[in-house]
């Protein structure tokens, strides 16, 4: 390390080779985000000391006691700190070129797991060695980062392709597919945030339109009658179809034609003998004017309305499969989850216990909370996992609204920066890698509070640098930092010469 004109330079490691691939052979203290490192820092540690209170115990109050969670924490603390700063010291263009092979070795680390790895909580996601247990699943949201980045960046590289959007829903649906099998249903849909980071590159809207609508129809599902669902599932597709081709007067037509449709095919089957329910005979109905519909947006040149009609019968398809689904594919304790969510089914001594007590905990912290260790929730153990994925209870009660609201304030700061360090790369691979990590980090943040306060269920997801484990922190540490040298990376050559 050297001093020169008051700026403190990093040298290159052996073999850097300069400048060459956006990474920047010589590093500047001056060229890093230090307000996002500082903010790493702060939550990290103050994600420790939380840790140290959720499972406090008097008997061993030793900060570095292997034996207790808070030791061991510490010691991946320390692990990840040194990683950070190896990270900085490494060349950016290295992440480019390793992209590939890393991504092909966590897919064979991921088979390795699915065979011989251990099964903890229900899910075969853990590698062991010795006495550390280590989750692969965290580390392959890091290299498929990469290798999204790296096939986007591509000179040739078209998103709005089949073969780009079938190599990208290849990169993305081979790790998912690999953590389902696992049985870690929280750690696949963390995989969604992909999609974020593709919306900024430009891939259509209509996708992200469907999938809220078969969230929307999912819920529904539950809470309303098959009728009621059919005519909201006409207003919407109707409507979106009014607004796309901007003539009411098809949405008019159409809806016409299907009521007219459908109370001849409800009239001809109960003449007949035929006992048919009028959502049935609307479904025919339909079913029945899709031909017409078709020519008649070839006639007259609205290619958007037979794509409407499209959606609405793979709506009302998608609603007929909803309890298929339920009953057959989720698991009990995802469908007990899910009732306790929409306030079908309450169980609070069963499966309702967790977000129960979560909420009593975090309610009690009052504005500025318990004051720190004076939790009780969290000192007598009434929330379970309160040191890993409800680890956002202990803020709430120790620290009250006060400091929940930190710690949110604190992740939309880290995210916006993310986005921000994305938004001046000079080349596309910074730029995609930056959104990933942007967009994970929001998905973790999002789905583990909402989790704690029941407007999701409960799914394994860690809260970033606060949840106890090892695995979730270096792999987040590598997801952040990695994205802070590539960042570091983006001052002109012309500028350093001149140091």
């Amino acid at each position: 390390m050297a001093k020169k004109d008051n700026k403190i330079t990093f040298g290159p490691l052996p073999g850097s080779g300069g400048n060459g691939g956006g990474g920047g052979g010589r590093l500047f203290a001056s060229d890093i985000d230090w307000w996002t490192v500082g903010i790493y820092v702060l939550m990290v540690l103050f994600g420790w000391l939380n840790i140290y209170a959720a499972v406090f115990n008097e008997d061993y109050p030793g900060i570095f006691n292997l034996s207790q969670r808070y030791g061991m924490q510490m010691l991946w603390i320390g692990i990840s700190f040194l990683m950070a700063v190896s990270i900085l010291l490494i060349d950016g263009k290295y992440w480019h070129m390793l992209a590939y092979p890393f991504y092909a070795g966590m897919i064979g680390v991921m088979l390795f797991v699915l065979l011989f790895g251990r099964e903890v909580n229900g899910a075969r996601s853990w590698l062991v060695i010795g006495s550390v247990q280590i989750q692969p699943a965290e580390f392959m949201k890091f290299v498929t980062a990469l290798a999204l980045a790296r096939y986007m960046s591509a000179y040739n590289f078209n998103l709005h392709t089949r073969k780009a959007v079938y190599n990208i829903g290849l990169l993305i649906g081979f790790p998912v597919l690999l953590i389902l099998a696992q049985n870690d249903t929280g750690s696949a849909m963390v995989f969604g945030a992909f999609f974020l980071m593709l919306y900024r590159e430009g891939f259509g809207a209509g996708i992200y339109v469907v999938a809220l609508m078969m969230v929307f129809l999912f819920i529904i599902s539950f809470l309303l009658e098959p009728l009621p669902i059919l005519f909201i599932v006409f207003g919407v597709c109707l409507t979106a179809q009014g607004v796309a081709n901007r003539n009411g007067r098809d949405t008019v037509r159409y809806l016409a034609l299907v009521l007219l449709l459908g109370v001849t095919v409800f009239c001809l089957l109960t003449v007949c003998g035929v006992e048919v329910g009028f959502y049935r005979a609307l479904i025919a109905g339909a079913a029945l004017s899709a031909p017409w519909v078709v020519r008649y947006a070839m006639r007259h040149h609205l290619p958007n309305l037979w794509k409407f009609v499209a959606l609405f019968a793979g709506a009302i398809v998608f609603t007929g499969l909803v309890d298929y689904v339920f009953d057959n594919i989720l698991q009990i304790h995802q469908q007990k989850r899910i009732l306790d969510l929409l306030g079908i089914e309450n169980d609070p001594h069963g499966w309702s216990y967790n977000v129960i007590q979560s909420k009593i905990a975090i309610g009690s912290g009052g504005f500025v909370g318990k004051g720190f260790l004076g939790g009780t929730q969290t000192r007598f153990s009434f929330v379970p996992e309160q040191s890993t994925d409800f680890i956002f209870c202990t803020v709430g009660e120790e620290w009250g609204f006060l400091g929940s609201l930190g710690v949110v304030a604190l992740f939309v700061v880290l995210i916006l920066r993310l986005m921000r360090m994305g938004e001046r790369q000079k080349e596309p691979f910074g730029r995609i890698y930056c959104y990933s990590v942007a967009a994970i980090f929001f998905v973790h943040f999002a789905i583990n509070i909402a989790m704690t306060i029941g407007l999701f269920p409960v799914v394994g997801i860690p809260l970033p640098f606060f949840s106890y484990g090892g695995s979730s922190l270096i792999a987040f540490t590598l997801l952040l930092f990695v994205a802070v040298r590539l960042d570091a990376s983006q001052y002109d050559e012309a500028a350093r010469k001149l140091l």
